[in-house]
């Protein structure tokens, strides 16, 4: 099998994450930051990463997962984000991530606790919208992601192997059985 894993990373929060899950990969693999990403074809599955911003994709996010996410094509998503995981605020944003993706064919998607960056957090505490303020207040995403996330980040990725292997071994045997 021939694995891409391709990121998008601002502060370097996604770019560990995506190392945590490159490692785990014993296949034919490649990392690169998606900007360097000219296609997805001629991989069996493509791991895409990338932050939440402004509760989503942002413009250039959405672009890339347009150009990439097409019909027929497998991908793994995994998103970072400031919030703890367990956040009620969380799943529609990480939805739209999903939406974006909408025309390939996603294997599944991971997420985690990333540091929310000094500059944006300033921003957030001095915005008019109260629950952007008390977000900055309240952030607890110093350090992240820590040792446990970025060792969940490798558990996902040898799970979902794991499991494409399977899947791979259980239609070649089908095919064996049918011809």
């Amino acid at each position: 099998m021939k694995v891409l894993v391709a990121y998008m990373s601002k502060t370097g929060n996604t770019k560990k994450v995506a190392e945590a899950i490159f490692e785990e990969i014993s296949d034919e693999k490649e990392i690169k930051p998606i900007d360097e990403v000219d296609s997805i074809e001629g991989y069996d599955i493509a791991f895409l990463g990338f932050p939440i911003h402004q509760m989503g994709p942002d413009k250039k996010t959405a672009h890339l997962m347009e150009k990439h996410c097409v019909t027929g094509r497998n991908v793994v998503l995994f998103i970072t984000h400031a919030a703890p995981e367990e956040s009620p605020d969380l799943p529609p944003m990480i939805e739209k991530f999903r939406q974006a993706a909408r025309g390939s064919n996603i294997i599944d998607m991971f997420d985690c606790q990333g540091e929310l960056d000094k500059t944006t957090k300033r921003i957030m505490s001095i915005l008019p919208n109260a629950k952007l303020r008390q977000c900055a207040r309240q952030d607890n995403s110093k350090g992240q992601p820590d040792k446990t996330r970025l060792d969940g980040a490798s558990a996902f990725s040898r799970n979902v192997m794991k499991r494409l292997h399977e899947y791979q071994l259980l239609k070649e045997k089908v095919q064996v059985e049918v011809a």
